[in-house]
């Protein structure tokens, strides 16, 4: 019977721990649309107010000091980049997440990497905490 039940817990802390991470990647995944689909208003929803995003030359303190930079990204019509997550990770706890993959062109070039951190909130979504910085392509 202590064998059963620890199996059975077992099987529902990993349970819990895949859905955080979907919840994370579908968060991410929800960001990047964002960007895509030009909506600043919606990209900044995905924030802590707290945030925190890095760049290769300089680091961006709140969503309103990253809304400032990033608001250029957002005058054009296409964006000018794009990216996807392909590693998701949570810690056990299930309130930081890690997400990471490719950033693509404007015309699909793997042009470098990103990296966020993700925190859950309270109400049981995920806000992002840092971002970046990510890493350039290396030559092969």
């Amino acid at each position: 019977m202590k064998k059963l039940a620890t199996l059975l817990l077992l099987l529902i802390s990993t349970a819990a721990f895949a859905n955080d991470a979907d919840d994370v990647r579908n968060t991410e995944i929800g960001f990047a649309k964002a960007f895509a689909d030009r909506d600043a208003a919606k990209f900044v929803t995905f924030m802590n107010d707290d945030t925190t995003f890095l760049s290769p030359r300089n680091t961006m303190a709140g969503k309103a000091e990253v809304m400032k930079v990033w608001s250029g990204y957002f005058k054009d019509k296409a964006a000018p980049f794009s990216w996807k997550p392909d590693r998701v990770y949570t810690n056990a706890a299930g309130d930081l997440g890690l997400s990471t993959g490719p950033v693509l062109d404007a015309d699909g070039n793997h042009i470098g990497n990103f990296s966020s951190v993700w925190r859950k909130q309270s109400d049981g979504t995920w806000k992002i905490a840092f971002d970046g910085p990510g890493s350039q392509v290396c030559p092969k």
